[in-house]
């Protein structure tokens, strides 16, 4: 029978993963009404698996109704109204709040009948592969963001575990990774090129650009360089600092583009308590939009992709089973802080 998923190293029985393939193929149409498939010995032989096994799981789906068996006949699909949730297994790096709202988006998009198991990989290999091989084979999409900094071969093998046809990646591409997979994806050196290049206008009024690049939690190396790239092509003076601490030296006419939130507050304080006016004296760009940064100080100026856009891309791509590739939309919002 075609496209039933076994593993046989899940911790899953492998019976009640014979119940859950075949019942999703109902649910997802692949299976009809009066549709016959193999009996228990033609599937047993076809997998290599146990007769006992196979008959555990076709007893269990003949009780729920699922399939009947016919004398002299086999068995047959006997009903599709089932019900059995998509399971989604969801891999985020961390969690702050544009991931949450990410997240928010993308469970509400799917709806009620889908059950989504979220983890965390903190950039770490040796836990995402943890994760990963504990999980293959027991769900229906895989949907990770691809943040790795460092064994870039051995994520991909380690991604390449999941068939393609199940695979979202969110965030980024991952180059060299085969098969056609969905994505949801920013390009990190061109959408930061283009946001302050939008902000030019308010950009000029400042002598000196700074980026202060993020610390402890590792971010995309190509943030940095469409910063470098923006103010080289417009003759801006700029620099790049590690972070933002309560002594930096701050100084009137400079603006900063900030990309870790605690960076953000430490720069607010020093503002204020060097009575240094923001928006005029200092000018601020924030990365990533947050409901905090819409009151801030009136406002925070920020450039950020549309995260509830890129929940709902994923959240469509598993609802109509068709995965595509997808660039997030980006874009600059101008408040008072520039």
């Amino acid at each position: 029978m075609k496209g039933l998923k076994l593993d046989t190293s899940s911790k899953i029985p492998v019976y009640q993963q014979i119940v859950h393939s075949i019942m999703a193929a109902v649910r997802d149409g692949v299976l009809k009404r009066d549709q016959q498939i193999p009996s228990i010995n033609e599937l047993s032989e076809e997998y290599l698996l146990s007769r006992g096994t196979v008959e555990k799981a076709y007893n269990e789906l003949r009780d729920k109704k699922v399939i009947i068996s016919v004398k002299g006949k086999g068995y047959f699909i006997n009903r599709t109204d089932v019900t059995t949730p998509l399971r989604i297994l969801l891999l985020f790096n961390k969690i702050s709040n544009y991931k949450k709202q990410l997240y928010n988006a993308f469970v509400h998009a799917l709806g009620d009948n889908v059950f989504v198991d979220l983890h965390i990989h903190h950039h770490s290999v040796a836990l995402f592969e943890s994760l990963m091989n504990n999980r293959i084979g027991d769900y229906d999409f895989y949907v990770i963001m691809p943040h790795f900094y460092e064994q870039s071969e051995k994520v991909l093998e380690i991604i390449q575990q999941v068939p393609a046809d199940q695979l979202i990646l969110l965030d980024r591409d991952l180059p060299g990774l085969k098969g056609r997979y969905g994505m949801v994806y920013q390009n990190f050196e061109k959408d930061i090129y283009a946001s302050l290049t939008d902000a030019l206008p308010q950009l000029l009024k400042y002598d000196r650009l700074v980026y202060a690049n993020p610390g402890m939690t590792p971010y995309p190396e190509e943030i940095k360089m469409g910063f470098q790239y923006f103010c080289r092509m417009n003759d801006f003076n700029y620099s790049v600092i590690d972070g933002v601490e309560l002594n930096t030296p701050v100084k009137k006419g400079q603006a900063y583009v900030i990309i870790e939130e605690m960076d953000l507050v430490n720069l607010v304080k020093i503002c204020r308590n060097q009575g240094l006016e923001v928006g005029k004296d200092v000018g601020i760009v924030s990365y990533n939009e947050t409901l905090l940064k819409e009151v801030l100080l009136d406002g925070i100026t920020v450039i950020s992709t549309d995260h509830d856009a890129m929940g709902q891309a994923a959240a469509r791509m598993i609802l109509e089973r068709k995965l595509e590739v997808v660039k997030n939309d980006f874009k600059l919002i101008v408040r008072n802080s520039l």
